[in-house]
């Protein structure tokens, strides 16, 4: 447009929306182009390049600033490769050592201050007894004579009561020994005669026994016939009829109506053993 060969044109314009001029010849115009068309100053190039001078500074200092402190900062060391295992394990057993002896020393300082304690609280104590002795003896000192003579009016007046509690008490233990012993005695005759009532109740009784002549004489039967017991029959019915006749005199005699006497049952029992020992022959008892 400035150039020397320029000519003069004919430029049409058109509006937009917000009535600027922005297309020329169907060209749309920049805000740039607008600006200059209605005068208004550009910022001038010196201070751009000014303002972007001291910016290329920046970014070569920054720039050479961290490559000094890349070359200033020393290179990692890179972790050893492998450790062996001899190697590590001694290193956790003098670990585990120093922390053992560490522990140990705080111990034994933890209880040398106990100690410490107990030995200043001890003499603390001995110390106060000593002043509190002290201090009595020199009370002691200084009491008068009526002073002393009224404290052991007073120590004998309770020494008295002290022996009068004490003559007390033996007193009551003397009558509850006398008391327990008098229970004692008195139980004691009560058992023994409930003792003796109860052997009077269960005592033995005479007993005699029931036909033993014919006993006797059916064991012998018996013996002699071993072969033929068929001949012991009429000594057999003979002694059932001894035992009935006993059980009926029992029964006649006895206060509660019932035979109770044992060597009759067992007489009678034996009977008709023998009585069902003969029908197991094929005795027929007449």
């Amino acid at each position: 447009m400035g150039s020397g060969e320029s000519t003069t044109r004919k430029v049409s314009f058109g509006v937009d929306d917000e009535d600027r001029v922005r297309i020329l010849r169907g060209i749309k115009l920049s805000e740039d182009v607008l600006q200059r068309m209605r005068g208004v100053a550009n910022i001038p190039p010196e201070s751009s390049s000014s303002a972007t001078s001291p910016q290329k500074e920046k970014g070569a200092s920054r720039s050479a600033s961290s490559a000094s402190q890349a070359q200033q900062s020393p290179p990692h060391r890179a972790p050893p490769s492998s450790k062996s295992g001899k190697t590590f394990a001694k290193d956790e057993q003098r670990r585990y050592e120093r922390q053992q002896t560490i522990l140990k020393d705080e111990l034994a300082k933890m209880a040398e201050r106990e100690r410490e304690a107990a030995r200043e609280e001890l003499v603390k104590t001995m110390s106060r007894e000593r002043q509190q002795a002290r201090k009595e003896a020199e009370k002691a000192k200084e009491l008068s004579a009526d002073e002393m003579e009224a404290m052991a009016q007073q120590l004998q007046k309770k020494d008295s009561q002290l022996k009068a509690l004490d003559a007390f008490y033996k007193e009551q233990l003397a009558q509850l020994e006398q008391r327990n012993f008098e229970r004692f005695k008195e139980s004691k005759d009560q058992f023994h005669q409930a003792a003796s009532v109860t052997e009077a109740s269960f005592r033995s009784r005479n007993t005699a026994p029931v036909c033993p002549g014919l006993q006797a004489q059916i064991l012998s039967c018996y013996k002699d016939n071993k072969d033929q017991t068929l001949n012991c029959s009429d000594l057999v019915k003979e002694y059932m009829q001894c035992i009935n006749a006993a059980k009926k005199v029992r029964f006649f005699f006895s206060k509660s109506g019932r035979g109770r006497n044992r060597n009759i049952r067992g007489g009678y029992r034996l009977g008709l053993y023998l009585h069902g020992w003969c029908i197991h022959h094929l005795c027929e008892l007449v």
